[in-house]
């Protein structure tokens, strides 16, 4: 793009600030190769876009960018690091999530670059790093580290100056000599300079950003809170006969501080461990790998993103492949978990194809890069995820909301209440101002939401169900009605074989599929692949398929030589009843399967003789029955939509054991017919294949896509089923009813611990200390009952039923 260059020279750029350009690590990011690590192009909508291969970057309309924060701390945070990004000219759209602390931008190249909107961030007080796995690591990392350091100054000095306190307490009138008493009162003040200097750090630096950006934060209450008891303290330690008398409050000070960092140092583990899973899923990538050189022997290490298609590198077990591509050196396992929800290792032998994000788990292999970066299955999943980790559900919009103006109400109740008990004793009324300040806290308001949704998305993310919507999961809960899609969604994307019917003496069914799935290798249509994979492959030792001439729609005619050249060559047809020149109607006793004959030329004017009928048929998934029952158990009503023939509906019908099943239907006719289920007050889910379901899909209160096939960036679904079970859909139904009762069950605690405390705070019954232990429990109270999520999804299992022993090799077909 020819006007691009300028941009990040042009010293009158808007939103490039005069601090920015003096930034060298900033302006690094303005390259344009360095955009595509830590994010992708887009339309001006935000919308992914399919752009050509070779373009240049900078061409695109927009582009969405990912970025960790620092310094955030609560929802005010994300509102306020939102506005800031909006503000700047070229900005599109700017989403920031308070619990996972990662944010995403939609910006044009032509009116600014990275270092324009990070700059935005950096005047707003915060830090905005690009959300690649090293940085997302190292933030983090630097964040627990800092949290705990703080937490032990706060303990330790709290442990000394209640250790100097204690004598206070306890002495009796006499004990204790004034230089003493002074003596132990000027120890307190300098211990507790540590906490007030060190610990509070981050409750100050919030205070004072909010401060001069004329906004009130969550912070600022209990920044003023530390301020003014350390201020009390110093003025009764320096000045007793003072205003404020002689009470000190250092113990109440160090010992609330302590209580605040503790609760918030927990919250960071407990949100890197729960919430935190979706980050931990998308930065599975690894940060180098080795690369082959020219001379074809040797390897060096080298950045993951600088590969290219046709790169032969080494991966190493324990590692991730960081590419798409084909094993061409080894064999080994790979987790692909994230993939199919399935943990169970599967074998990768030579020669077939690995993803990006699964790990290899036994052996070096050697693999050629087939697709890298955005081209990659593994790249659609996060960006994916990345979307629903940043959208607010209705709850947490109305949470955020409230809690401004909760603040500003704090702060007036605060100032009421000093008045009220000022005329009495000006400290005792300044401790109650600050009890005030402390206990009314509205984290665990803001909390209460998105951290039991993030934990509810990103433990049905290990198991194969990406949540691209987050409201959907509040959607879900409320579900009555769940409609299935047939063909590849209650059944997979393939047939089975279920019979075998011999037409002539001595030919056993064995030797009768062996003759079948010899010719019907040599075919892709579903009939003969079905035909191969219940033979298991073991008949080609013994019949070598040649001559071999398919006709499309009818089936195929092949010559057959034994391999071991004790039988003579045979002519055969496998395909539909005319094309083998048998009887249409022989054996076929059920309309909803496909009848499949073999028959042999004799030679005799085209003749030929039936010599066997395989019955096929849709191949339901063996867990589709008891995940209806399981449904069905828990109050929803299952329903069946298809536009297959109503024979074959019927039939899968019975066995999933649906009661209300409809053929024949159109796309349009899907969705009139789901119309028609809202209208008599229904909260409907469609669980379809993504292919075809389109309009269903969005007209449905939640949707489900199925299937592998689905292109996950144009899917319209809530949700995404990666794996091939449809245990996911009930696993998803129970979870989100279950996350809306943590929700509501947060949110009730969230207003009860407020009416309660409040009005102690206010009549002076609830001590600094008390105020600050309450405001630790209630945040790390909020988390902890979200995080109990996590553990749902492995403890609701149904059981599958078993296939039939015949098909039981053709269930593995894709």
């Amino acid at each position: 793009m020819s006007n691009a260059a300028p941009i990040s020279a042009e010293p009158d750029v808007p939103g490039a600030p005069r601090q920015q350009r003096q930034d060298p690590h900033a302006a690094l990011l303005d390259d344009p190769q360095e955009w595509a690590s830590f994010g992708r192009p887009c339309a001006a909508g935000g919308a992914p876009v399919e752009w050509p291969p070779g373009a240049v970057p900078q061409d695109a309309p927009a582009w969405e960018s990912h970025v960790v924060l620092s310094g955030m701390h609560c929802a005010a945070c994300a509102l306020t690091i939102e506005e800031a990004l909006r503000s700047v000219r070229g900005v599109l759209q700017a989403d920031v999530s308070a619990t996972t602390h990662r944010a995403r931008i939609v910006w044009q190249p032509t009116q600014v670059r990275p270092s324009g909107w990070m700059a935005a961030v950096a005047r707003a007080g915060y830090q905005a790093l690009p959300a690649v796995d090293a940085f997302a690591r190292t933030a983090r990392q630097q964040e627990s580290r800092r949290a705990l350091w703080r937490w032990l100054v706060a303990g330790f000095c709290m442990m000394q100056v209640m250790m100097y306190a204690w004598p206070a307490y306890v002495a009796q009138p006499g004990d204790l000599s004034q230089e003493m008493e002074t003596l132990l009162r000027w120890a307190s003040w300098v211990i507790t300079l540590p906490v007030v200097c060190f610990a509070c750090g981050p409750f100050f630096a919030s205070a004072l950003r909010d401060v001069r950006l004329r906004r009130v934060g969550m912070d600022l209450p209990v920044a003023l809170g530390m301020a003014i008891t350390f201020a009390v303290s110093t003025a009764g330690t320096f000045e007793p006969a003072g205003i404020f008398g002689k009470e000190v409050y250092f113990d109440s000070l160090t010992m609330f501080v302590f209580f605040l960092l503790t609760g918030r140092w927990l919250e960071l583990r407990l949100r890197d461990s729960t919430a935190g899973a979706l980050e931990a899923v998308m930065n599975r990538l690894p940060d180098s790998v080795e690369r082959r050189g020219a001379d074809g022997c040797t390897f060096t290490r080298v950045a993951t993103r600088s590969l290219a298609v046709g790169d032969v590198i080494r991966v190493l077990p324990g590692e991730a492949f960081p590419a798409d591509g084909c094993i061409t050196e080894g064999s080994t396992q790979a987790d692909e978990a994230l993939l199919t929800g399935e943990s169970t290792p599967v074998a990768r032998p030579l020669g077939s194809t690995v993803v990006a994000g699964s790990y290899n788990l036994q052996a070096a292999v050697q693999v050629r890069v087939e697709g890298t970066g955005s081209a990659t299955r593994f790249a659609q999943i996060v960006a994916l995820m990345e979307s629903a980790s940043l959208q607010k559900p209705r709850l947490a919009q109305l949470a955020d909301r409230v809690a401004r103006p909760f603040l500003m109400a704090v702060l007036l109740a605060a100032v009421v209440a000093a008045a009220y008990w000022w005329p009495s004793s000006p400290g005792h009324a300044l401790m109650v101002a600050v009890a005030v300040l402390i206990v009314t806290c509205p984290c665990a308001l803001s909390l209460a939401t998105p951290v039991a949704m993030l934990t509810a998305a990103g433990t049905l993310a290990r198991n194969g169900l990406l949540v691209r919507n987050l409201q959907g999961l509040e959607a879900l809960a409320a579900v009555d009605t769940i409609v299935f899609d047939k063909t590849g969604t209650l059944t997979r994307d393939g047939m089975a074989l279920q019979g075998v019917h011999t037409s002539i003496a001595g030919l056993t069914q064995g030797d009768a599929l062996a003759l079948a799935a010899a010719i019907a290798g040599q075919s892709v249509h579903p009939a003969s692949r079905a035909l191969c994979a219940a033979a298991d492959g073991s008949v080609q030792p013994r019949w070598i398929a040649s001559d071999v001439v398919e006709q499309a729609g009818q089936g195929l005619t092949a010559r057959l030589l034994d391999a071991s050249g004790a039988l003579a060559p045979r002519r055969l047809r496998l395909g539909s009843a005319r094309h083998a020149g048998a009887d249409a109607g022989q054996g076929a006793d059920d309309s909803a399967a496909l009848q499949v004959v073999l028959s042999e030329e004799t030679g005799e004017n085209g003749a030929s003789v039936e010599l066997a009928r395989f019955t096929l048929a849709e191949d339901l998934r063996p867990e589709a029955r008891s995940v209806v029952q399981a449904l069905q158990r828990e109050g929803v009503a299952v329903h069946m939509l298809s536009g297959d023939r109503m024979a074959s509906v019927r039939r899968v019908a019975l066995q999933a054991g649906i009661e209300q099943a409809r053929g024949d239907c159109t796309p349009g006719g899907k969705l009139a017919a789901l119309q028609m289920l809202q209208s008599e007050g229904h909260h409907v889910a469609m669980v379809g294949d993504g292919l075809n379901d389109g309009p269903v899909l969005a007209g449905a209160n939640v949707s489900f896509a199925f299937g592998s096939a689905v292109p996950l960036a144009r899917s319209r679904a809530d949700f995404v089923v990666l794996g091939g079970s449809l245990q996911l859909v009930l696993q998803a139904v129970l979870l989100a009813r279950q996350t809306l009762r943590v929700v509501r069950q947060n949110l009730w605690w969230a207003a009860a611990y407020n009416a309660l405390c409040v009005p102690l705070a206010v009549l002076g019954h609830m001590p600094a200390w008390l105020a600050g232990l309450g405001m630790a429990l209630s945040s790390l109270l909020v988390v902890l009952n979200a995080s109990r999520l996590a553990r749902l999804v492995g403890e609701q299992r149904a059981v599958p039923a078993q296939p039939p022993a015949l098909a039981q090799a053709a269930l593995e077909t894709v």
